[in-house]
């Protein structure tokens, strides 16, 4: 019931779906581990054949007709392209295309076509960004599996240019949580709030980590620092109510949902926090 609830109040962020079906792993202990290496191809017009086909990674709607029709022309077109400029052109169209209607795993295939065509860090990231959320739509865990191998391999060309770049190595991080070492992806979390103490996305991952791995008195640690700070994150508010009920304090916890109701009036917020309110009366 927590869960449902907990995914129904983020119902944009499904990758927190995804988090709380991994194998619990206790935050606190970080290991030593050996970076996953990854090698990309040369550079190619289509992607690289794989065992998974991500155009059967259904999100849950049908592809509109008339969408259909305009996708079904542009791979006509780009099949017939006589030339790499021609190709990434309708590359382009095709991922954005497929990016309106939510299909995000049939639109990363296409980025993907950019980034080997043109190989330079604008577009490595947007690959990485592509795949990733694609892999965070993914449920079943061999597609996710693949899904969060390709958004890495880009993910880590961006690095090795700019290593300062934490919005990647957030989302790199939580690569790694679906992979035999999901410690690395925590410990990179870690190195992020070394870097910067106050960087929102790292401290609400390590937060919902540790939910994840039933360490609630550490996740209202994580919580409480991150509003704190940014006292409008409504996710980071709720979770901190979820975690400080789950603790027992149901005092607190209260107070959390009465907070998320003011900073938030979408019907499914507030039915959520309601939720809550009324398990905690």
């Amino acid at each position: 019931m927590l869960k449902t609830r907990i995914i129904l109040f983020i119902s944009a962020a499904v990758l927190v779906a995804i988090i709380f079906t991994l194998p619990k792993v206790v935050v606190d202990n970080e290991e030593n581990a050996v970076p996953n290496k990854t090698t990309s191809g040369t550079s190619h017009a289509e992607p690289t054949p794989t065992e998974i086909d991500t155009d059967n990674i259904a999100h849950g709607q049908a592809v509109p007709a008339d969408i259909q029709k305009k996708i079904d022309n542009l791979k006509i077109d780009y099949s017939n392209s006589s030339n790499i400029e021609k190709s990434v052109i309708f590359a382009d169209s095709l991922a954005e295309l497929y990016l309106s209607i939510n299909k995000y795993d049939s639109a990363a295939k296409f980025v993907e076509i950019i980034a080997e065509n043109i190989p330079n860090e604008k577009n490595w990231e947007r690959a990485g960004n592509t795949y990733y959320d694609a892999f965070g739509f993914a449920m079943d865990p061999q597609k996710r599996a693949y899904l969060g191998e390709k958004a890495r391999e880009y993910f880590l060309k961006v690095m090795e240019k700019t290593p300062s770049n934490l919005d990647v190595k957030n989302k790199l991080a939580m690569t790694y949580l679906s992979t035999s070492n999901p410690m690395k992806g925590i410990g990179m979390l870690r190195e992020i709030i070394e870097q910067d103490p106050k960087n929102e996305k790292a401290m609400f991952n390590l937060g919902v980590l540790s939910m994840q791995s039933n360490q609630y008195n550490k996740a209202v640690e994580h919580f409480s620092k991150l509003v704190k700070t940014y006292p409008n994150n409504t996710q980071a508010q709720f979770f901190l109510g979820v975690s400080y009920l789950e603790t027992g304090n149901k005092d607190k916890a209260k107070e959390q949902f009465e907070l998320v109701k003011t900073l938030d009036d979408d019907p499914e917020v507030q039915a959520t926090a309601d939720s809550y309110l009324e398990d905690i009366r």
